[in-house]
């Protein structure tokens, strides 16, 4: 029987999402006054590209993560303000070597130490984050990612020793 489990999830705006759209909307206005000043006679057709090219700065921070799990692969995309997607993250749970929430015994400052790290989640701050330990593009790696309860059964019928769900 073939397992097809899905979630979304939307990332939270943090400080940094918001201090990028404040200066999008502050560059905007400063560059609208330019192109007023100087450019009276064709300043509508310019505000209105500026005033776009805002919509989709500010719109690009709007950013989801889709996770599917498909008889024991983990598939993760990033889609960015419902326009693009690209997948982030691709591998087979056999190669993982643990699964377990962040805010547990079995996160320790080791795996907090690895340099190639993939935040996949809402927020770090969650409950319901788990973290994946494996080997990935020859690296050793921590990616964060928020799974459903179905998520987790599955991934624990493949690797029972290497889930921990608490």
């Amino acid at each position: 029987m073939d397992i097809f489990i899905e979630k979304i999830v939307q990332k939270r705006k943090d400080a940094k999402d918001y201090l990028i759209i404040f200066g999008v909307i502050v560059a905007t206005l400063f560059l609208m006054l330019l192109v007023l000043n100087f450019i009276p006679g064709m300043s509508l057709f310019f505000l209105v590209g500026l005033g776009y090219i805002a919509y989709l700065l500010i719109t690009t921070r709007n950013i989801e993560y889709e996770y599917a799990v498909t008889n024991g692969d983990l598939d993760i995309d990033k889609i960015i303000a419902q326009r693009k997607r690209k997948r982030i993250f691709s591998a087979n749970c056999k190669n993982f070597e643990i699964v377990a929430k962040v805010k547990s015994h079995h996160f320790s400052n080791h795996y907090k130490s690895f340099k190639n790290q993939m935040n996949c989640a809402s927020s770090l701050n969650n409950d319901n984050v788990y973290f994946i330990v494996l080997n990935y593009n020859n690296e050793q790696t921590v990616v964060y990612f928020e799974p459903s309860e179905k998520m987790l059964k599955s991934f624990k019928t493949f690797i029972p020793r290497k889930v921990f769900i608490d």
